[in-house]
């Protein structure tokens, strides 16, 4: 399934997209996609109701994040070897795990605002995966077993803010308007292979990322693994697993970033794709 949550800000209704790539309304069968409702339990349910049956919901309305009252949003850092390359840095034996505020979280075409004195402000398409299932000390094995599904993120960061600033990454991730999630989430069974996904963003349409999930340092897996084993994860927290290659730190002879004006779009194979516009925050 494709689940989707739609409307305005602070008021979006769930839904989900057709085979046909219609929105149906499924207000009627779920108060909103979040906690115990991406449990197993509570999606097969919804996989058991004719989606004929839903109300076909009419026009463009805005597309919110795919995830409501995001309990914890992880993120893993330096997961590409190719990017800890073109950051300067070796590669990681362990997952690097930094948090991103969930105020940062916003829907996949929202604007994105600068903060106010950025000028480091940075793009990074990633997986995004959503744990459907309380997960504490599970192997990697079973790790996938706690997924309700994946989705796209793009994970602006202000480096800047995150490598200046003392301290750690946080600082410069957790901008408002920095966590772009969705348009989808879509269901684990409906993905497959997670470990073989194409990805790309682009900056005002010049391709900046291209990747695969294949060439992640720390498989999804091996992720949740290690992370249940440091903290419990519930039903609705967020991993963002890292970027490929190709952010604007990265670029040569000399870093590019964003400015005001530009358009960022991104996208993930089997997951769909975003769109933001840059804007200066107020």
């Amino acid at each position: 399934m494709k689940l989707v949550r739609y409307g305005v800000p602070g008021a979006e209704k769930p839904g989900l997209i057709d085979d046909a790539g219609q929105l149906r309304d499924v207000s009627g069968h779920v108060t909103d996609f979040g906690g115990e409702n991406l449990s197993d339990g509570a999606l097969d349910k919804l996989r058991g109701v004719d989606v004929n049956t839903l109300p076909v919901v009419e026009g463009t309305p805005r597309i919110g994040p795919c995830v409501a009252n995001i309990g914890k949003f992880i993120c893993i850092g330096l997961n590409y070897s190719d990017h800890a390359a073109e950051s300067g840095l070796p590669v990681p034996k362990h997952p690097v795990v930094f948090m991103k505020a969930t105020s940062a979280v916003v829907g996949p075409n929202d604007d994105v605002y600068m903060p106010r004195g950025s000028t480091n402000s940075d793009w990074e398409v990633e997986l995004g995966v959503v744990i459907g299932k309380k997960a504490k000390y599970v192997s990697e094995a079973d790790a996938l077993n706690h997924v309700a599904g994946y989705c796209v993120i793009n994970d602006l960061s202000e480096r800047h803010f995150q490598n200046n600033l003392s301290g750690n990454w946080t600082k410069g991730k957790s901008c408002d308007t920095f966590g772009p999630t969705g348009p989808w989430l879509v269901t684990r069974d409906e993905v497959g292979d997670v470990q073989n996904l194409s990805m790309w963003l682009d900056v005002n349409g010049q391709r900046r990322q291209t990747g695969n999930t294949s060439t992640m340092i720390f498989t999804v897996a091996q992720i949740i693994e290690h992370l249940s084993g440091l903290m419990t994860l519930h039903p609705g927290d967020v991993i963002s697993t890292g970027t490929p290659p190709g952010v604007g730190m990265g670029m040569k002879p000399q870093p590019v970033y964003l400015k005001v004006g530009d358009r960022i779009e991104l996208g993930i194979e089997k997951l769909g794709q975003q769109a933001q516009n840059v804007k200066e925050d107020a």
